[in-house]
């Protein structure tokens, strides 16, 4: 448990309150980050990103961290609460998103957003062929059944 290093500057309030209150109820569980990491699903080196505020920790790690602190209730929610506020004003690179703010969900982090959506899939030929295939089964089937009218 030694001494974090500092917070970046221009850190928005919300976001170093937020961090402030992680490190302290990491501090209070006694644990290392290799021991919080083994009891959590997040690895040590995702909790020194998220301590030290390179990169918000997903609302799940927040949940980890209270259970493991042995906080429940009201206590983990207040945690929680403090997690929505500082997602929102995490600072986020400018290839994020260049307007500045979310475009859906805010629960969702930024650096979920980065991988662009797949493009949509071409038509495939096969999709042609099939509807000519059954454009040509109904023009044999008209052809059948005009001839058995024409020819009895």
């Amino acid at each position: 448990m030694g001494a974090w290093q500092p917070l970046p500057d221009g850190l928005p309030s919300e976001v170093r309150h937020f961090v402030e209150q992680l490190r302290q109820l990491k501090d209070g569980t006694g644990l290392s980050l290799a021991a919080l990491g083994a009891r959590t699903a997040y690895s040590k080196s995702s909790w020194q990103r998220y301590l030290n505020a390179v990169q918000p920790p997903p609302r799940q790690a927040v949940a980890a961290l209270c259970r493991v602190a042995g906080l429940a209730g009201a206590e983990a929610e207040r945690h929680v609460v403090r997690w929505e506020l500082a997602v929102e004003a995490w600072p986020r690179p400018a290839s994020a998103n260049p307007a500045g703010e979310y475009e859906d969900d805010p629960t969702v982090p930024w650096w979920e957003r980065l991988e662009e959506p797949a493009p949509e899939p071409a038509p495939r030929p096969a999709g042609r062929l099939l509807l000519y295939a059954v454009l040509l089964l109904l023009a044999l089937l008209l052809t059948a059944v005009g001839g058995a009218v024409v020819f009895g």
